[in-house]
C-alpha cells in the first residue's frame, strides 16, 4: 500500500502519527488555499495535448514525465513532473509525528511540476509515493511535511498557464527496506501501472 494524496487540512491540533498506515505531522505555518482532497477514481480527464507518459514507465531521478492530472472535477488538466532528489533524512526528523513515527526513516521526494496543458491548476497539490526496493509501497501514509526539510508546496496562484512552474516535496518514509524510488499513480489507467523514477 503506497501513500494517498491529501490536501493539507490546516489543523491546529497537536500532531498525531499512526503506524501504518498513517501518520500526521503539525500543519505548516504557510497559508492553505487548496481544494478539497482528490479524487483519483474518476479519470475521465484527457490530457489538454501532446503526448503523455504511457504508464508503466520507469525512469531515472532527473527525467521528466507527462502526465494526466486531476485534482478536482474543476481542476484537471496536463502536468509535467520531474522527480529531482530522493534523499534520505533521519529518524531524529520524525520526531514531530510523535511516538508511533518512532523507527521510522522519512524520505524527501523532491520534484519540479510544469503546467503543460495551461488550464488552471492554481492551489491543487501532487504527492508522490515511495516505492522500496523490490517495487513495493512503504505501507505509511503521511499527512503534513517537515518545514525546512521537505517542505509541501501547492501550485501558486499563477499555476493557470502553459509553461507555469513550481518546486515542492513529497514527505515518505519507512521501517523497512530503503526507499530506492516514487511513483505517480493517480487515475485508473496509472494505478497499477505506475510511472516510477528512481535513482
Amino acid at each position: 500500500m503506497g501513500f494517498g494524496l491529501s490536501a493539507c487540512s490546516g489543523d491546529e491540533g497537536e500532531p498525531v502519527a499512526q503506524d501504518s498506515p498513517a501518520a500526521s505531522a503539525p500543519a505548516s505555518s504557510a497559508p492553505s488555499s487548496e481544494s478539497p482532497t482528490a479524487d483519483s477514481g474518476d479519470d475521465s480527464a484527457a490530457p489538454a495535448e501532446g503526448d503523455v507518459t504511457a504508464p508503466g514507465t520507469e525512469l531515472k531521478v532527473g527525467a521528466r514525465a507527462v502526465l494526466p492530472f486531476e485534482y478536482t472535477s474543476e481542476k484537471k488538466g496536463t502536468i509535467a513532473v520531474t522527480v529531482t532528489a530522493i534523499e534520505k533524512g533521519t529518524e531524529a526528523d520524525m520526531a514531530a509525528f510523535g511516538e508511533k513515527a518512532k523507527g521510522m526513516t522519512p524520505y524527501f521526494i523532491k520534484m519540479k511540476v510544469e503546467n503543460v496543458g495551461g488550464t488552471d491548476l492554481a492551489y491543487a497539490s501532487l504527492k508522490l509515493d515511495g516505492v522500496l526496493e523490490g517495487g513495493a509501497g512503504t505501507g505509511v501514509v503521511l499527512i503534513g511535511d517537515l518545514p525546512g526539510k521537505c517542505d509541501r508546496e501547492s501550485a501558486p496562484t499563477e499555476f493557470t498557464t502553459k509553461g507555469a512552474s513550481y518546486e515542492t516535496c513529497a514527505l515518505s518514509a519507512t521501517k523497512s527496506s530503503p526507499i530506492v524510488g516514487a511513483s505517480f499513480d493517480e487515475g485508473d489507467a496509472y494505478r497499477d501501472s505506475p510511472v516510477v523514477w528512481t535513482n
